[in-house]
């Protein structure tokens, strides 16, 4: 299976288990900077760790510190393996691009419509520089 999305921010190409979030998520108290794991309690994939994974985002609940967030899991190690979003989110994609001044690896962020996130579920997901998914079933 393959699709070609649009990149958001350049960044290194990434590979990983695809984690399809079933709902939009705040990154700012969501998401734990320090292990990666969802932390909030009301989130459907509370406990999941996006550390390394394709991480599919439906949607993001607004908070001007999600860019500090991720720029902390880019920063300790934690960071997805790539970043998959439905419609561009400025404020945490600046995080992406923060990192990326500062000198660290950086995950490639791309577009692609939502419809699309749930055909990658049970995959590992490579995101090439270039924008383009590709993906197989897990080993």
């Amino acid at each position: 299976m393959s699709a070609e999305a649009e990149v958001l921010v350049e960044g290194s190409a990434g590979r990983g288990k695809a984690l399809v979030l079933s709902a939009p998520i705040s990154f700012w108290g969501g998401v734990d900077p320090k292990t990666g794991r969802v932390v909030d309690v009301r989130h459907p994939d509370h406990g999941r760790s996006i550390a390394g994974t394709v991480l599919f985002l439906p949607g993001t609940i607004g908070s001007s510190s999600a860019a500090a967030v991720l720029l902390e899991l880019v920063h300790a190690g934690y960071a997805p393996a790539a970043l998959v979003l439905h419609e561009p989110d400025a404020i945490l994609l600046l995080g992406l691009i923060v990192a990326r001044e500062m000198g660290w690896p950086t995950p490639v962020a791309v577009r692609l419509d939502r419809e699309r996130h749930a055909e990658f579920a049970t995959m590992v997901v490579t995101v090439s520089v270039d924008g383009q998914l590709s993906a197989l079933p897990p080993p």
